[in-house]
């Protein structure tokens, strides 16, 4: 009738017995070691302890498993592990009687309070209130003490560890390292674990020779995509640079959180974008943002209209280009090493944000930066092969990535006189509608379009002027822009430019939003314009100065639009 053997029952006897309640680590190693083999003996007591019509018959069919079970209720190791202690009450919970009906079942009845206190409880009376009077501790403490001791003794091990490599290049004790972190596997979220943790995924980087536990890796990638434990940030760039696969699945989660709860996201995206720690990551190793580059690359090359995706591009990149700079000059790498195929010439003018240069030079440094766009451009024009169309992808997908300066182009188009608005026109209808994309069209269709967008973006621009800047702006001029706006072809780029009209124009308040309020009334485009303030809200944060009417303007409109976002789902 038994589960299992007799000689299982004396292998899992004899260990319990050994474990015992010894507070080392080598007690530690084994316990976890065997941890996942004890769930499934435990689970198989219990599928035979179910059986039993009364504790009675258990016992007598089992005489060993009332020692077994309070044995291993004692164990810290065991106790830590949360599907272990839920089988040990399981168990435990069979062998109690309702209605006992003889001594031994009250006898069992009495010894199975006591270990459901000591696991569960600290009531005074209990074994467990003994034991934390013994050991001077309430019991939640003693077994949290107990652990981190163990703790303590592995760290010291890894350490010891670390001196014994004579050089960066040198192999690390395999069996030592990949048990310790083989004992980790079932503790992983349990707090006091963090330092042991950290350490051994720091480790895997100074040792040249991969020996941590897989098993170990998944589990620990698992619990912190989760949330579910805390470790700090060099022990997570070291997590990625072990395995690639969990460095792609957490840029994968960053965007799949962005898509799935933009009104959330949009308000603090900056934020959410540097919890994620892929910048921080990013800008100590260079081949972990080209992965991470190239994910989002080919996100961009498969729904290269999604505003979501390009605002999480640029504001990633931001905070990437932040953490570079505040590097050491000796230990940063050149722009060229993140961004190999890109002209050179592209990379200095883009990739310094606007808030290191004087804004009374913006005009010009944006006109510097569309000519060497229009140069890319023109030469994949007379060049008509695959490596000028690829050419032109890079060019127009680092503007992508520092959108702050197209962000800048349609903020100087507010105020800007007609002969000034011509270079920043075609930064923003190359940034929404690049010529090619890659796609194989011919050249008299690829210049017809561009011609198009640009008579588009300078009739919206003539439009959303005079209602921004005029007293009293004729009817005509609202219903040009929301025509405009319901375009395929125009929408983003039109949106762009209105919503900087109505953060950085000077008119009064209340004229600016009784002008949204007749002009944004789709919910996607609401939806839209939520997105392209994000990428204004990011840039401005970073502005050496900032206009504190031009800040009030920029919350009340976020609000405003999160509001109709949040009535149009009800």
């Amino acid at each position: 009738m038994a589960a299992f053997s007799d000689t299982e029952v004396q292998f899992w006897m004899a260990k319990a017995v050994n474990w015992g309640e010894t507070i080392s680590s080598s007690a530690l190693l084994d316990t976890s070691r065997h941890l996942s083999s004890l769930r499934i003996f435990l689970q198989h007591v219990l599928q035979a302890l179910q059986q039993m019509s009364s504790t009675s018959e258990a016992l007598h069919t089992f005489p060993f498993v009332g020692q077994f079970l309070g044995r291993l209720c004692w164990n810290p190791c065991v106790i830590a592990d949360e599907r272990s202690q839920s089988l040990l009450l399981r168990c435990l919970s069979c062998l109690y009687s309702a209605e006992p009906l003889n001594a031994v079942e009250r006898k069992a009845n009495m010894w199975i309070k006591n270990l459901l206190c000591h696991l569960i409880s600290e009531e005074e009376g209990s074994v467990a209130h003994a034991t934390g009077k013994h050991a001077g501790s309430a019991p939640k403490q003693y077994y949290e003490e107990a652990l981190e001791k163990v703790v303590s003794l592995m760290i010291e091990k890894v350490i010891k560890s670390f001196d014994s490599l004579p050089n960066s290049s040198a192999r690390c004790s395999y069996g030592n390292i990949n048990t310790m972190s083989m004992a980790c596997v079932p503790l992983v979220t349990r707090p006091q674990m963090s330092p042991l943790i950290s350490g051994l995924l720091k480790h895997s980087i100074l040792c040249v020779s991969s020996c941590l536990n897989e098993e170990f890796i998944e589990a620990v990638n698992e619990a912190w995509l989760r949330k579910r434990h805390v470790i700090d940030e060099e022990a997570v760039v070291a997590l990625w640079c072990h395995s690639p696969t969990f460095l792609e699945g957490a840029a994968l989660k960053l965007l799949e959180s962005v898509l799935s709860d933009p009104e959330t996201v949009t308000q603090n995206l900056e934020k959410h974008v540097n919890e994620s720690l892929l910048p921080q990551a990013s800008a100590l190793h260079c081949h972990i943002f080209l992965i991470v580059n190239e994910i989002y690359r080919n996100v961009l090359m498969e729904i290269d209209e999604n505003l979501p995706v390009k605002t999480l591009i640029q504001v990633y990149t931001l905070c990437f280009l932040q953490r570079l700079t505040g590097q050491k000059p000796k230990d940063r790498l050149p722009h060229r090493a993140f961004f190999p195929n890109v002209k050179p010439s592209l990379l200095g003018p883009l990739l310094t944000p606007p808030s290191e240069v004087p804004r009374e030079a913006w005009l010009d440094h944006l006109s510097w930066i569309r000519s060497l766009l229009q140069s890319v451009v023109e030469n994949e024009e007379e060049g008509d092969d695959v490596r000028a169309y690829q050419a032109v992808f890079e060019a127009w997908f680092l503007l992508v990535q520092c959108g702050f300066w197209v962000d800048t182009a349609a903020e100087l188009l507010v105020l800007a006189a007609p002969e000034n608005s011509e270079p920043l026109l075609w930064l923003l209808t190359f940034f929404h509608h690049p010529t090619n994309r890659g796609h194989q069209r011919s050249q008299q269709t690829v210049r017809d379009l561009t011609m198009e967008l640009q008579a588009v973006a300078r009739e919206a621009w003539a439009h959303i002027r005079v209602l921004f800047l005029a007293h009293s702006p004729p009817p005509r001029h609202y219903c040009a822009v929301k025509e405009l706006l319901s375009s395929n072809l125009s929408t983003n780029l039109v949106l762009h430019l209105f919503l900087n009209f109505a953060v950085f124009s000077h008119g009064p308040v209340s004229i600016t939003f009784e002008i949204t309020d007749k002009v944004l009334m789709d919910a996607c485009v609401k939806r839209r314009a939520l997105w392209i303030l994000a990428s204004i809200d990011c840039r401005l944060n970073r502005a050496s100065s900032l206009d504190s009417r031009v800040h009030s303007r920029m919350r009340t409109l976020q609000d405003t639009l999160l509001r109709a976002c949040a009535e149009s789902l009800t």
